[in-house]
């Protein structure tokens, strides 16, 4: 059900590139003595957030598929629900109360979500699975509107995400662009640049160059849907 933990804090207000991404993240923030607790949506194009200062945030990215019953991840697409926080520090979710997790519990945390009827992972169906198959299998337009609502995204959607989040990576590691777009299947050079125009926010050459300005992804991307 959870794809990657992380967390990292701020020295000085500033701002961030959120790149788009295909899963929803559970988030939770303390500064200046409060806590915040707020589930993101998807995302479908990269935007400039917000950085506080003295913040510390705890993140986790759940799977592709795995959804919040409250809020399906449909239902919030560039958005987010902010949770209410008690007087104790605890996290109302679900209209229950929940002990704030920490990066050290937080699997403890994630469970009592499942267990409690509250996180759950539906099997997401994938059109070239079923394709030649007998009738009495769903069409592939019912494939595609039960995967849209599930995960809030087209396949397609998912698929260019994924796929330019990963460029993104090859080419702040130092790849050539022709090398990306030769592995990723990239048309040319103004296919791949526009891609990352619109949901990384960011050049080839920034990339590359290893520009300043922070950006959403600080880790490897994997080859899976979601990953």
């Amino acid at each position: 059900m959870v794809n990657r933990v992380w967390r990292t804090r701020s020295d000085a207000e500033d701002t961030m590139t959120s790149a788009a991404r295909t899963c929803c993240q559970l988030i939770f923030t303390r500064m200046q003595g409060h806590l915040f607790a707020s589930l993101r949506g998807p995302e479908t194009r990269a935007t400039t957030a917000p950085v506080p200062r003295d913040a510390e945030f705890l993140g986790i990215r759940l799977t592709l598929g795995t959804v919040l019953r409250p809020h399906p991840a449909a239902s919030i697409v560039d958005g987010l629900v902010p949770f209410p926080v008690t007087d104790s520090g605890r996290v109302v979710i679900g209209g229950e109360e929940w002990e704030t997790p920490t990066y050290e519990n937080v699997e403890q945390f994630v469970r009592r979500l499942r267990d409690g009827g509250l996180l759950a992972r539906s099997r997401l169906k994938v059109e070239e699975h079923v394709a030649g198959h007998p009738d009495g299998h769903p069409s592939k337009r019912t494939i595609q509107r039960q995967y849209r609502a599930i995960t809030g995204l087209s396949q397609t959607a998912v698929t260019q995400i994924d796929r330019v989040n990963a460029a993104a990576t090859m080419l702040r590691d130092g790849l050539d662009w022709r090398t990306v777009v030769e592995e990723l299947g990239y048309f040319d050079q103004a296919h791949l640049a526009h891609a990352l125009r619109r949901y990384v926010g960011r050049t080839a050459r920034g990339l590359q160059a290893g520009d300043d300005a922070a950006v959403s992804f600080l880790y490897k991307n994997g080859p899976r849907p979601g990953s």
